[in-house]
């Protein structure tokens, strides 16, 4: 008898966005979406949108588009619903109900690949931390969601363990995450205070997910950061040390990629993270050239810095990935205070910015 190993297999998930006068732009949306899904192991099979002056308070679509889903998960045999927005406990729970599968958010998507991309003890505890907070308010609808697929996309990190403790215990553990958090925030803080007092230039290297910042830090440094074509592929801030002939050294900081609609508790959990950039001498922007939502992902990158109170910083915006895009196509960033063409896999551009760094 021959058997099969079906732990193995993909998800197959439907996703679902609604366009609304605040966001306009939901198969894009929804692109990046799928690009998450797939970081995240799952297969999409279908999607679904609508326009909605707003979410539905109670199902987030409406009953109709709710018929609409029900069709296409009995026509793909799709195993779960993921939704382009963060659902509400009660939302949660009806769609669920309505639609008899598993049911997640963008939110529950990013904090998984966040969980399997955490490989720092710091990274871990943020993750967990993030997790927690999320769960804490959906607990009463999570039992039915998580134990009908035995796993899967939502379950990994402290779920597995956690999903069945009640909210005191859990709040009980986000509070030693956060005094475990507090001890490592303060290494960090005497590390910038020890870099400030040597007069050493800090730049931070910001972007959005999968912009080319690892590869970058690579070609600048020779280092071996993980560089993948994946979303979020590094989460642990990574810094090293870019030295010149001359003897001077510039330290840089790769931080964690910014993505629309980020999470709020991840942006709380990894604040200490994403302040590398709020304490560097000057922030080194990569910019994703050959995608065609760069304008938005630039965007989303400066909304993120002002929530962070980033402000006053020289800015150097890189484009990179030229090499994928014609030599005609316009670039420009009014934010920056210079602009430059780059292409981190190839090298384009890379010593006269380097000599533009010698020189700050």
């Amino acid at each position: 008898m021959k058997y099969y190993d079906n732990s193995k297999e993909k998800e197959k998930v439907i996703l679902v966005g609604i366009e609304t006068a605040r966001e306009r732009d939901v198969e894009s949306s929804l692109d990046e979406l799928a690009l998450l899904a797939d970081t995240a192991g799952a297969e999409v099979v279908g999607r679904i949108t609508q326009k909605r002056e707003n979410f539905h308070p109670a199902t987030y679509i409406g009953k109709g588009k709710i018929e609409e889903v029900l069709a296409l998960i009995d026509q793909t045999k799709a195993s779960g619903v993921i939704c382009d927005d963060e659902l509400s406990p009660a939302q949660f729970k009806n769609l669920e109900d309505e639609l008899d599968c598993k049911v997640m958010d963008r939110t529950l998507l990013i904090l998984d690949i966040f969980a399997q991309h955490a490989t720092t003890s710091e990274g871990k505890i943020q993750v967990e931390m993030a997790q927690l907070k999320y769960r804490a308010t959906r607990l009463a609808g999570f039992g039915k969601s998580l134990s009908r697929l035995g796993g899967g996309i939502g379950t990994r990190g402290p779920g597995e363990k956690k999903i069945e403790v009640d909210r005191r215990r859990i709040h009980d553990r986000i509070s030693q995450l956060k005094k475990e958090l507090e001890k490592v925030e303060r290494v960090r803080e005497t590390t910038r205070k020890r870099r400030e007092n040597n007069g050493q230039l800090v730049a931070a290297i910001v972007g959005y997910t999968n912009a080319g910042k690892s590869t970058l830090l690579n070609r600048l440094t020779a280092s071996d950061v993980l560089s993948e074509n994946k979303l979020f592929a590094t989460l642990d801030p990574t810094t090293r040390a870019l030295v010149y002939p001359s003897g001077k050294r510039i330290l840089l900081t790769d931080t964690v990629g910014f993505i629309r609609k980020l999470p709020h508790n991840l942006v709380e959990a990894f604040k200490s993270t994403l302040e590398e950039a709020k304490y560097a001498d000057v922030i080194i922007h990569v910019v994703d050239a050959s995608n065609q939502d760069y304008e938005r992902q630039m965007e989303t990158v400066y909304e993120t810095l002002e929530s962070l109170e980033v402000k006053g910083k020289p800015v150097i915006t890189l484009f990179n990935k030229v090499d994928a895009i014609g030599d005609d196509e316009v670039l420009k960033d009014l934010r920056a205070g210079k602009v430059m063409r780059i292409s981190a896999k190839t090298g384009q551009g890379i010593s006269e910015f380097r000599d533009l760094l010698e020189n700050i």
